[in-house]
């Protein structure tokens, strides 16, 4: 028994032995494993962190690259000229200003000084036995048109009866003026000032004037102490007519320029301007129920009078004795007249010249001395530029024939 154990012990002893040395072997194995994986992690994550940092920074430049390519596709670039037919070049457009932007401020630089104030002391007829009453005082402008005091104006400032007429200049003057010649179809009058070396401004052609082109009016709206005020605007319309009252009765006044400058009380007299700074207008009245709707008449008819006045210091006016209106007038007045051109002659003097040569009411005036005539502003701007005495040739159709006439021009007399 003690054998069997004594044998038992070694072979136990050699089994322990064995088993413990496996598993320090295996231990050891393990450790090593272990340490061999643990360095083997840190590498890994080492080498997958570079290659993870790389790809984004290969990232990131892809994409910055790419957004700097988008800003610049958006610049407009211009195509090389040859390097493809089919694209073509861009052209170099400049636009061109029809007028400069300091237009305005220009033309009433140097128009101011040419604009006057008119103050007027009129008489009220029909309060002659009140003191308090029977006097009054009316304000409007002019135009200097010549450098020794002739003033061009409205009638309905400087026309009518008055006591005394006061012109204010822009260097703080003032002058005592008389009306030398007036008319109440036209609605203008010129008055003339003792005065040497004075600034007038230049007259252009009203005939010349596009709608849409610059309009600049200067006056003085609601009296002196809004003296030369300058307002601006477009020529809006062109031949406008409208109707008003006057002493001789109902008048249409015709071919006027129609402007949206405001013109205010006070303004009436006062210059309608091109770009140029040159007068094209007289401001005359303007729609009370609208805004931006005024009226001047054209600068055209006044220039022969001005002329004769500067040239000679009077105008006798030359009488034809007529009265007509032109196509834009007949259908108001009767809808079965047909007018393409030419004036219709709406009255004729009896006493008159064109009369006692066989023009009569209905006759159609289409030219004078071979000048087509289609407006009644065409028709005295003419007679305007003649004399009395002076002869003239008038073509007008009547009951669908067409004659030429000829007529001298009487004088007409002066109204009282």
């Amino acid at each position: 028994m003690n054998k069997s154990l004594g044998a038992l012990c070694p072979s136990a002893l050699l089994t322990i032995s064995l088993s413990e040395i496996h598993n320090i072997k295996t231990a050891k194995d393990d450790a090593m494993f272990d340490k061999s994986r643990g360095k083997i992690g840190f590498f890994t994550v080492v080498i997958t962190s570079a290659l993870t940092s790389l790809g984004i920074g290969l990232l990131l430049i892809l994409g910055i690259t790419g957004y700097i390519t988008r800003i610049n596709d958006t610049v407009p670039q211009l195509p090389q000229a040859g390097a493809e037919d089919n694209v073509p070049v861009p052209r170099q457009i400049a636009l061109e200003q029809t007028a400069p932007v300091d237009v305005i401020q220009k033309v009433a630089q140097s128009a101011s000084e040419g604009v006057v104030g008119i103050s007027v002391l009129k008489i009220d007829s029909n309060a002659i036995f009140d003191a308090n009453t029977a006097e009054r005082w009316g304000v409007g402008s002019g135009v200097i048109v010549s450098p020794d005091g002739y003033i061009l104006t409205n009638h309905h400032v400087a026309g009518k009866k008055s006591k005394r007429i006061i012109v204010s200049l822009s260097n703080g003057r003032n002058l005592d003026g008389v009306t030398v010649w007036s008319n109440p179809v036209l609605d203008l009058a010129i008055v003339k000032i003792e005065a040497r070396d004075l600034t007038a401004i230049p007259l252009g052609d009203a005939t010349q004037l596009k709608v849409g082109e610059p309009a600049i009016a200067i006056g003085n709206p609601l009296g002196l102490q809004f003296q030369r005020t300058v307002t601006s605007g477009i020529i809006s319309a062109l031949n406008r007519t409208i109707k008003i009252e006057t002493e001789e009765g109902t008048n249409y006044m015709e071919d006027l320029i129609q402007t949206d400058a405001s013109i205010n009380p006070g303004n009436s007299g006062g210059p309608l301007l091109n770009s140029k700074g040159e007068v094209v207008g007289i401001n005359t009245v303007k729609v009370e129920s609208a805004e931006g709707i005024g009226f001047a008449v054209p600068i055209n008819v006044a220039v022969p009078i001005i002329n004769k006045f500067i040239a000679s210091g009077e105008f006798i006016e030359p009488y034809l004795g007529v009265f007509a209106y032109d196509k834009e007038i007949i259908p108001y007045l009767d809808s079965g007249i047909r007018l393409d051109n030419g004036v219709y002659v709406a009255s004729v003097d009896e006493n008159g010249p064109a009369y006692k040569n066989g023009i009569r009411v209905g006759c159609i005036i289409t030219h004078i001395d071979g000048k087509e005539i289609n407006t009644m502003m065409d028709l005295r701007s003419h007679i305007y530029s003649k004399y009395p005495g002076d002869e003239i040739k008038i073509t007008h159709m009547s009951e669908g024939r067409t004659q030429t006439v000829q007529i001298r021009l009487a004088a007409k007399e002066p109204t009282q």
